[in-house]
């Protein structure tokens, strides 16, 4: 018998999501911080705060939900040219608020880890974003993949000069490179693809996150700002993810076939 959770929502109505089908990795562009903030008549600042108490309402649904790693876009690189004062506010902000959270997601049993260019990052804050991902190492249930300075294209770039670097001192053949060369030379290494790409804020592109890794992935729009993101959204997504065939390049009545 197939195993769900039911809960309801503000309009009243129930949302019923399949256990046995939930998406193993979640990853999610958090945006529409700056101009939550904007349409209540506050700083921006203060959209980035919110921001942060949606963070832990996301991690803990996705735990509750049996998701095993939730990505979230959390700093881009294209992100270090917005006003100084900004950025030096969200710094402050993103690594004061893992160092409050850390304590929880051990109780939880939540693993963090960060990928992105870590060369730009300023020295101390380097230092405490270390501090908590190996506080958290040991933890084995979700797995909590922070993308901080990170853009898909410097990855990319990245992963072409790990790749041309061995191929340049004869440990493999350019002429044989597989997609598994590729994908273990990504900052994501290790980890699955995402099955589902959640973008808030009512904008409709993927801003350089994760492009190798989404080739096949469901992706998931919705107008409401992250800072209004909650559990109830997120189910909203998984349920939209779950009415979807996936296909992979073959037609449906291939993909029927092997069920």
């Amino acid at each position: 018998m197939t195993k769900t959770t039911d809960i309801a929502n503000t309009a009243d109505t129930e949302i019923t999501v399949d256990m046995t089908r939930v998406p193993d990795h979640v990853a999610v562009i958090m945006d529409g911080n700056g101009r939550w903030a904007q349409s209540r008549g506050l700083d921006r600042t203060a959209g980035h705060v919110e921001g942060v108490v949606a963070v832990r309402r996301v991690t803990e649904a996705a735990s509750r939900l049996g998701i095993k790693y939730l990505t979230l876009y959390t700093f881009s690189t294209e992100n270090w040219n917005r006003p100084k004062e900004e950025v030096d506010a969200l710094m402050h902000l993103i690594v004061t608020a893992i160092e409050r959270e850390t304590p929880d997601l051990i109780k939880n049993n939540v693993r963090m880890t960060v990928i992105g260019d870590m060369s730009r990052m300023p020295e101390l804050a380097f230092k405490r974003l270390s501090k908590c991902v190996e506080e958290t190492s040991h933890c084995t249930g979700l797995t909590l993949v922070l993308a901080i300075s990170y853009s898909s294209r410097w990855e990319i770039r990245e992963a072409v000069r790990k790749i041309a670097s061995k191929a340049a001192a004869g440990e493999i053949d350019a002429a044989s490179v597989t997609d598994e060369d590729v994908a273990s030379a990504l900052a994501t290494s290790g980890m699955p693809d995402p099955d589902l790409l959640i973008r808030t804020g009512g904008d409709f592109r993927v801003s350089n996150f994760l492009l190798y890794q989404i080739a096949y992935t469901e992706i998931y729009l919705t107008p409401t700002y992250w800072p209004d993101f909650d559990d109830t959204e997120l189910k909203k997504a998984v349920v939209a993810y779950q009415s979807r065939q996936r296909r992979f390049g073959l037609t449906g009545e291939q993909v029927e076939g092997q069920q």
